[in-house]
């Protein structure tokens, strides 16, 4: 959902809206809907679940960064497009196709980073908080603003509010208030507030730290972690008693214990 006036649907002649970028181990995905503030439009959805299952299956990748051009993150749905299409069965398509994208980033195996600059409202900010990590610019603005044309943010309510405390999330909700890039670091909705040079180094460098580790515990860690965060604590703990055991079972689990003990750097196999 968006409330930018500007964002709008309409042809884009020539323009790739989503870009893929791959560097060592890290896919970086672009929104690049500048002049529509990055809003989700059909299209932008389809081709990010596109390059989200490509990505699943791609070992040679270990971090997705989801990044954007222009002055915005992501501004949400592109309600003049949404307005173009009134009927029920087309919203209830549409809502699904982006709740199973957002659903799409929990599931892959690799560690997802939010790279925000300026605006992320809305679906925006329920991107932001769907991604495993995010890193701001201090000109970031994180919000829920759909109740302010009268249109609750239901789905992004889902993911907010599994990232901050309940109260400050039914704050934004029910207000449509906006909270700054300090406040969201506090709340835990994102991990490091950076000036917007430092962003591109503070996401290579936390990149750099997941590569180095095991593929394969990561990938089972990144299951494990989101799969017990939805159990109680009786049924988390036998889940990820029997996981951690299979992990043990792991050709690097052993290898990293060894080189442990032995003081010596370990090689992976990532499996």
């Amino acid at each position: 959902m968006s409330v930018t006036e500007n964002n709008q649907a309409g042809p884009e002649p020539d323009q790739e809206i989503l870009l893929r970028n791959d560097s060592g181990g890290v896919a970086t995905l672009t929104l690049n809907r500048p002049d529509q503030f990055n809003g989700l439009s059909e299209d932008m959805l389809t081709r990010l679940q596109s390059e989200i299952d490509a990505i699943s299956r791609d070992s040679s990748v270990r971090v997705v960064v989801i990044a954007a051009n222009g002055k915005a993150f992501c501004a949400g749905h592109d309600l003049k497009e949404m307005r173009a299409n009134p009927s029920q069965e087309y919203y209830e398509r549409l809502f699904k196709t982006c709740s199973t994208m957002m659903t799409s980033l929990i599931k892959l195996p690799q560690p997802v980073i939010a790279r925000v600059q300026g605006l992320a409202t809305a679906a925006g900010c329920q991107l932001v908080a769907t991604c495993d990590m995010a890193v701001a610019a201090g000109d970031s603005s994180f919000g829920v603003s759909g109740i302010n044309v009268g249109l609750f943010c239901m789905t992004p309510g889902v993911a907010l509010s599994r990232n901050i405390d309940r109260k400050k999330a039914f704050e934004m909700l029910f207000t449509g208030d906006f909270i700054t890039p300090d406040d969201a670091l506090e709340q835990g909705l994102i991990n490091r507030v950076v000036p917007a040079s430092e962003l591109d180094p503070t996401i290579a460098e936390l990149a750099d730290r997941i590569i180095a580790k095991s593929q394969a515990a990561v990938a089972a860690g990144k299951e494990v972690y989101y799969r017990q965060l939805e159990m109680g604590l009786s049924e988390a703990y036998e889940y990820a008693s029997v996981r951690m055991a299979r992990n043990m079972m792991f050709h690097d689990a052993g290898e990293g214990i060894d080189a442990f003990i032995g003081k010596r750097n370990p090689t992976w196999k990532h499996e």
